[in-house]
């Protein structure tokens, strides 16, 4: 029998570029939220893909962009620190928008890495065979990069030649997580970060990024399975409270039916959802708020 292999991989790559979708799908199960508004992802979220001779310990990141806020400072570090004490970085890019400025800045600063850097072009489903090959053509100018894939996280194609590639940069080492975990995420994580996207898919361009989830109890009954969940929606201004309440409350009662299945799903029981919407001013900017909603 062989060895077993371990190691871990981060995902970097610039905003809305499918990395969180890229992640779901290696993995096999939904837990990074996905919506096609960039810096969706604001945290590092570590994802385990287990088979019988090695394991594969993915961190995805938020994707690399210029901070405007001590929120945007942190995910960038977030970003450029899980570049370290990893067996293989994936540079994740959009076939349809090719190697762009942004990316370049972020290639030259993986081109320093100790890492050994696999490039994968995301949306190949979505782009021109034209567009895929001017990307391809881009990044074989990188020398530091080691091999080019292509394919589509949405459709699984070129996924598994993906995993092995990946698996072929594993070193001999321990099962870091037992064979069914899935990612390191605490319950409590997971459905505030389930509810954040129901608000930004529903919400669209009508409120920008301001909008945090903090999960404040959760408690399963004793008389019945079922799970009680208590969430504050935080946004930072008046204006953006009566949006995301909606008429009557028919935004806020939404987003709450939606966030629920995706819940009760993962929690495997009937969820009763309770929400709130709180204004906290300029909440990016504080230290303490970033801490409380789970930026540490």
């Amino acid at each position: 029998m062989s060895e077993f292999r371990s190691g871990f991989v981060s995902i970097i790559g610039c905003p809305n570029v499918g990395k969180s979708t890229l992640l779901n799908k290696l993995v096999g199960q939904k837990i990074a939220i996905v919506t096609d508004r960039a810096q969706t992802t604001r945290n590092k979220i570590t994802g385990v893909l287990t088979r019988p001779d090695y394991q594969i310990v993915f961190l995805d990141t938020p994707g690399v962009t210029n901070p405007k806020n001590k929120l945007g400072e942190y995910m960038q570090k977030v970003a450029y620190d899980a570049m370290n004490e990893v067996e293989a970085i994936l540079f994740v890019a959009d076939a349809e928008q090719g190697v762009r400025e942004r990316d370049a800045a972020l290639l030259d600063r993986l081109g320093h890495a100790k890492a050994p850097v696999v490039a994968f072009i995301n949306k190949t489903d979505a782009a021109s065979l034209g567009q895929a090959n001017e990307a391809e053509e881009t990044l074989g100018k990188r020398a530091f990069i080691k091999t080019i894939l292509r394919g589509s996280a949405e459709t699984g194609k070129g996924l598994e030649e993906l995993e092995e590639t990946l698996s072929e940069l594993l070193i001999p080492g321990p099962k870091y997580f037992p064979d069914d975990m899935v990612t390191d995420q605490p319950e409590r994580i997971i459905c505030g970060e389930l509810i954040r996207e129901k608000a930004l898919l529903l919400l669209r361009e009508e409120v920008p990024h301001g909008v945090g989830v903090g999960v404040d109890r959760m408690e399963r009954r004793e008389d019945r399975d079922m799970m009680d969940v208590y969430a504050t929606i935080y946004c930072e201004r008046e204006s953006h409270k009566g949006i995301i309440i909606g008429k009557g409350g028919s935004m806020l009662k939404k987003i709450g039916q939606e966030a629920r299945k995706d819940i009760e799903w993962m929690l495997g029981c009937p969820v009763n959802l309770q929400l709130w919407v709180k204004i906290k001013e300029d909440w990016r900017n504080r230290q303490g708020m970033l801490h409380e909603l789970g930026y540490e």
